[in-house]
């Protein structure tokens, strides 16, 4: 086989093709529009969700589940009446009017979700610094 400079172009341009068609998370979350939930497992052994209200919230996290790294870290204000009808089983919410994703936060907010659950964490605000986002769905309903 005669090995041109077209070849390397070709393999070069299938292998691109090939690593771009995985970068959708979960199957096209892409096309998810606000209303949203998103799931975050923490330390990889909790997770929570938080409702997202706007498309650019929703964004965002495609972003981040695209691997961007900008603004990783959720942080929004505890309501702790009850799990706003996304956040079972824990008995608290993330305010999503509130919600903003940050660089950096203070460590007083950082924790786990049993943190927030069991009062251990006592901040008004929860900023897990190992968030991760695992899930994108519509919110139902």
């Amino acid at each position: 086989m005669r090995f041109t400079p077209q070849v390397p172009a070709a393999l070069a341009a299938g292998l691109m093709v090939l690593g771009l068609s995985g970068c959708s998370p979960a199957g096209g979350d892409d096309d998810i529009r606000a209303p949203a939930v998103v799931t975050f497992e923490v330390a990889g052994t909790q997770s929570y969700s938080i409702r997202l209200d706007t498309q650019e919230q929703v964004d965002h996290v495609v972003d981040l589940m695209n691997g961007g790294e900008e603004g990783r870290i959720p942080n929004g204000r505890i309501v702790r009446d009850g799990d706003g009808g996304v956040n079972a089983p824990w008995s608290w919410h993330i305010d999503p009017a509130t919600l903003e994703f940050a660089d950096a936060t203070i460590e007083v907010c950082d924790g786990l979700p049993e943190y927030v659950e069991d009062g251990t964490l006592t901040s008004e605000w929860y900023c897990p610094w190992l968030a991760v986002p695992t899930e994108l769905t519509p919110l139902e309903g």
